[in-house]
């Protein structure tokens, strides 16, 4: 099938065409019909599948011009950067459609956002925190609200965006079309589904957890973290590594990790986290997807549906915190029907996180013989054991008493009644004046 068999309106196939798109997706194929139908949907689809453009051809698809200023769909996504990158994929398919996009996310000026929605907006994408911000403030409104889309909401959750998307979905008219698209399923997806939707239909191109087929997982057993960075240089003098996504679980190791590997790679690498600006965070982006660098070192940040095309590896310098975060770090290679490789490092702490993963993925990934690296025997802090910490408490001793006895010369005896105490001695004013009249 091509995109020229799905009917789409001249415009719209135009576009495509101008982006040298011949054939869809199996998710776009199979969400397109049920979301131009205007029923509830719930999409199950791993990362890198198409998933933007399967809620977005069948909203463009059905357009027709309103005189309004309010927005008619509302997109919601997890981070800034996907905020962007969905504004450029509507802007790119309305190249011959008088359809005005805006991006709005948080850590930046909420000013100029205020101002471009209020000159009116036809697709509004956004974060919920900045979101719900803007329409606490009365400048953002529902009335005209037709389409809800619901962007990687299981990360949301994880994220912790849980309390804003339910206030905006408190906000909205109940006569609207949800449409929801998640890698994985989980019991709070779930209970937003039954709260909100109106008897969706579910579009699955395959099993949640379910590894993709086009990607080569590839796992090392090392004994510590610093080992782990000598592999990793090891790894990148191969140039078959040509387009690289190193990750980690904390803001300081990928600058640890960064200086490391500028050391022989220099200029080839750059960073991204949560803690960099966004302005930073764009021109790093914008970089690898020029080729202008090699790779990036990132948090889980850039695991979710960015779309970035033909990364080569992903390599894990560590596992992520949640089991099912490593199908979204794999996720970003072996794209569009490209091949990639997934590297994993693990250490003993790691060894039983990795099989579950594994059961998760039902699949058996066996480690790999390591190349001569050097082994490091130093322990980073972090992968230190702490030492436990006592806490004494009070014993109870022979006689049953929950205290220990005084030394005798700390003890006291009291003589009891007032007569055994002497007064307290008098001074200032008051033993001047008790002198005087004695």
């Amino acid at each position: 099938m091509t995109f020229k068999d799905l009917n789409l309106p001249k415009t719209l196939q135009k576009a495509i065409d101008d982006l040298g798109f011949e054939t869809p997706t199996p998710i776009q194929v199979k969400a397109l019909p049920v979301i131009a139908s205007g029923r509830d949907v719930i999409g199950i689809s791993q990362t890198g599948t198409g998933k933007t453009f399967a809620y977005l051809l069948p909203i463009l698809k059905n357009w027709t011009f309103q005189n309004t200023n309010a927005p008619r769909v509302l997109i919601l996504v997890p981070t800034r950067e996907l905020v962007v990158q969905v504004v450029e994929e509507v802007d790119k398919l309305t190249k011959y459609m008088s359809i005005k996009a805006v991006g709005i996310y948080g850590g930046t000026n909420i000013n100029p956002q205020r101002a471009a929605v209020s000159e009116g907006v036809d697709v509004l994408v956004g974060t919920p925190g900045r979101t719900l911000d803007l329409a606490l403030d009365g400048i953002l409104r529902f009335d005209n609200l037709q389409k809800l889309v619901i962007d990687e909401f299981d990360e949301m959750l994880t994220l912790g965006f849980k309390t804003q998307v339910t206030t905006l979905l408190t906000m909205m008219k109940r006569k609207r079309q949800n449409i929801l698209f998640s890698a994985t399923m989980t019991e709070d997806v779930d209970d937003v589904i039954d709260d909100y939707f109106e008897f969706p239909e579910e579009v699955s191109l395959a099993p949640s957890g379910t590894p993709l087929e086009s990607i080569e997982q590839i796992a090392f057993y090392l004994p510590n973290f610093l080992t782990k960075l000598n592999l990793l240089n090891h790894l990148l003098k191969d140039e078959a590594l040509k387009r690289v996504l190193v990750f980690t679980n904390n803001k300081k190791l990928v600058e640890f990790i960064h200086e490391s590997v500028s050391e022989n790679f220099p200029n080839e690498f750059d960073i991204l986290h949560a803690n960099k600006s966004q302005n930073y965070r764009l021109n790093a982006l914008r970089s690898f997807q020029n080729h202008e660098i090699r790779g990036i070192i990132t948090t889980d940040v850039m695991s979710r549906g960015l779309d970035i095309i033909d990364i080569s590896h992903v390599i894990n310098l560590d596992l992520p915190i949640h089991n099912q975060q490593y199908m979204h770090r794999i996720g970003r290679t072996g794209r569009a029907d490209k091949l990639g490789v997934a590297i994993s490092m693990i250490t003993p702490k790691e060894e039983e996180q990795f099989i579950e993963i594994q059961l998760m993925m039902a699949k058996d990934l066996p480690y790999t013989d390591l190349p001569k690296v050097l082994i490091e025997e130093k322990l980073l802090e972090f992968e230190k054991d702490k030492p436990k910490v006592l806490i004494k408490t009070n014993t109870i001793n022979e006689g049953g008493k929950a205290f220990h006895e005084k030394k005798d010369k700390n003890k006291k005896i009291n003589l009891g009644g007032p007569g055994k105490r002497k007064p307290p001695k008098q001074t200032g004013n008051r033993a001047q004046k008790k002198k005087k009249n004695g």
